[in-house]
C-alpha cells in the first residue's frame, strides 16, 4: 500500500450515506467491510512503523540512558501525520477498490 499517493482526507469529512451504501444496498453491510478493512491497512501500517523503528533500536540493560534520534522522531511524526486507517478505508470502499464477497451470492 501506498500511503504516499492516498487523497484520503486526514481530517473528519462528512460523507453522502447512499455512496456509501450503494454497493451492497445495506449500509451496515458496507460499514462493516469498511471496518474489516481499515483494521487490514492498521495492521499493515503498524508491522511497517515497527520495522522501521527497530532499525533504530539500540539495546542495553541501562534504563538511565535515552537517547533522542531525529531520524526516529521524524519517522514517528510522518506516521502521525497519516490519514487513519478508517479514511483510507473509506477512500478504498469509494472509489470500488474493495472486494467483498457475500456468502448469500456463492450459493
Amino acid at each position: 500500500m501506498d500511503l504516499k499517493k492516498t487523497t484520503a482526507p486526514v481530517n473528519t469529512v462528512t460523507y453522502n450515506k447512499s455512496k456509501i451504501e450503494e454497493p451492497t444496498g445495506n449500509i451496515y453491510e458496507a460499514i462493516t467491510i469498511i471496518a474489516k478493512r481499515a483494521s487490514q491497512i492498521n495492521s499493515e501500517i503498524k508491522k511497517e512503523l515497527i520495522e522501521k523503528l527497530d532499525e533504530f533500536a539500540t539495546y542495553n540493560d541501562s534504563l538511565e540512558e535515552v537517547f533522542e534520534n531525529k531520524e526516529q522522531i521524524e519517522v514517528s511524526k510522518y506516521y502521525e501525520k497519516l490519514p487513519k486507517p478508517h479514511a483510507l478505508a473509506v477512500e478504498e470502499w469509494l472509489n470500488d477498490k474493495i472486494y467483498f464477497n457475500r456468502d448469500s451470492d456463492s450459493k
